[in-house]
């Protein structure tokens, strides 16, 4: 599978990597309703042997379980992929979650992650959300700290304004961006994208099936049946008149996978995939059969009038 550096890192990372989002369960904000934790820990298993070489995931999925259920299924990869998490979002007694950025919070949160995860060393940690933003230079100054101690390779941001990164980068290198990017969701075209390049700053794109809904196996019944809890439900991308216009573009995804015995899914990784600025994409394996069905998409790439295909669809 083809591997690009990150950023200023020293990591040369595969071009789609395991996203662990959904698999936190049902406890925590913005969550994908009840999952498998076997299933969970076969698909990382899996994607693993299929030479996918990093794992995404965060504390705040599940509050904590997804870190977990990534820290179990390390136990038996060897060599283990890299493991990037992040930090910012905490809780409490009452479970309730939090943005938090002081340097005591930061210190605390990446001994938690170590312990869940079960590894010595972070390969990467990320400021989930750059809230509160006067608590920015403090949480990074914390990083650049732990990050010199050894207990985390390299330090990156996730959903940060080039301003933002700019305010980081006064303090210590940034070696990665993470931010929202998908053919229905490609606003980070404008500024971020040229700001990254630029700077040399590795970006790692989340939801480039836009939460499923470009994966080719979405229809407006199964976002009806969806879970109660799932976020997916209270989200513009999934109600009118958006949910419409991107089920036409899962259709015209999977038309142009279909010549190449692919699916929406893995045209829609490719899109995402398509821009030199782009390091890597994270995909959300919740078992064995989807990571044998995007898996593909680590070197699958789009010609020119395929891409240029989905801007006809986009522009309209």
């Amino acid at each position: 599978m083809q591997t690009r550096k990150l950023g200023n890192s020293d990591l040369k990372i595969t071009s789609i990597g395991v996203g662990t989002w959904a698999i936190g369960g049902p406890d925590g904000n913005y969550n994908w309703g009840p999952q498998n934790d076997e299933d969970s820990i076969e698909a990382i298993k899996r994607a693993v042997e299929r030479g996918i070489n990093w794992i995404d995931t965060a504390p705040a999925y599940g509050k904590g379980h997804s870190e977990e259920v990534v820290g179990k299924a390390l136990q038996s990869l060897f060599p283990r992929p890299y493991v990037f998490t992040k930090n910012s979002l905490v809780w409490g007694e009452d479970r309730v979650i939090t943005n938090r950025l002081k340097a005591d919070s930061i210190r605390k949160e990446c001994e938690d992650s170590l312990k869940r995860l079960g590894v010595e060393t972070l390969d990467l940690w990320q400021i989930h959300w750059p809230n509160p933003d006067p608590d920015i230079e403090e949480a990074w100054k914390e990083m650049a700290k732990l990050k010199k101690a050894g207990k985390v390779q390299w330090i990156g941001v996730s959903n940060f304004t080039p301003a933002q990164m700019k305010r980081a980068q006064a303090i210590a290198p940034v070696t990665s961006l993470q931010p929202p990017y998908s053919a229905a969701r490609r606003d980070i075209e404008k500024e971020i994208l040229p700001f990254c390049k630029e700077n040399g700053i590795g970006v790692l794109v989340y939801s480039p099936m836009q939460a499923g809904i470009l994966s080719g196996k979405m229809t407006k019944e199964r976002v009806q049946n969806m879970a109660l809890s799932d976020w997916r439900r209270n989200n513009d991308h999934f109600k009118e008149p958006f949910l419409s216009r991107n089920l036409a573009l899962q259709d015209l995804l999977g038309k142009i996978g279909a010549r190449h015995g692919h699916s929406a899914g893995v045209v829609a990784l490719a899109w995402a995939l398509r821009r030199d600025e782009v390091t890597g994409a994270i995909v959300g394996f919740r078992n064995p059969d989807q990571v044998e069905g995007l898996a593909a998409a680590g070197d699958f790439r789009l010609s020119k009038d395929e891409i240029e295909e989905v801007e006809m669809f986009l522009s309209n």
